[in-house]
């Protein structure tokens, strides 16, 4: 499939892109050679393939994701530079 500086200048202007004619129609030229790739890919049988979900079969190695308390306040407000005793003492910002 070939597409046009046209229809680039087109995508570009949809896009709010500022295109040079230069760059319209680089852009075109690998648009086209990206759709005729896919215009190839297309063309293979993949009727007696089964789709799949994921192509590597794996249990996730992340954690739960459970609550639980790991630090006491004070050992967290030991490191701050200013604490009320309660809470991080931080500069206002308006």
């Amino acid at each position: 499939m070939k597409i046009s500086p046209e229809e680039v200048a087109k995508i570009a202007r949809l896009a709010r892109l500022d295109l040079d004619q230069d760059k319209v129609e680089l852009f075109a030229g690998q648009l086209g050679d990206i759709l005729a790739y896919m215009d190839k890919l297309g063309e293979l049988d993949t009727e007696a393939v089964e789709p799949l979900y994921s192509p590597v079969r794996h249990t996730t190695v992340l954690r739960r994701d459970e609550v639980g308390k790991d630090y006491r306040r004070e050992e967290v407000l030991a490191n701050a530079p200013e604490q009320d005793g309660q809470f991080f003492i931080v500069p206002r910002i308006v």
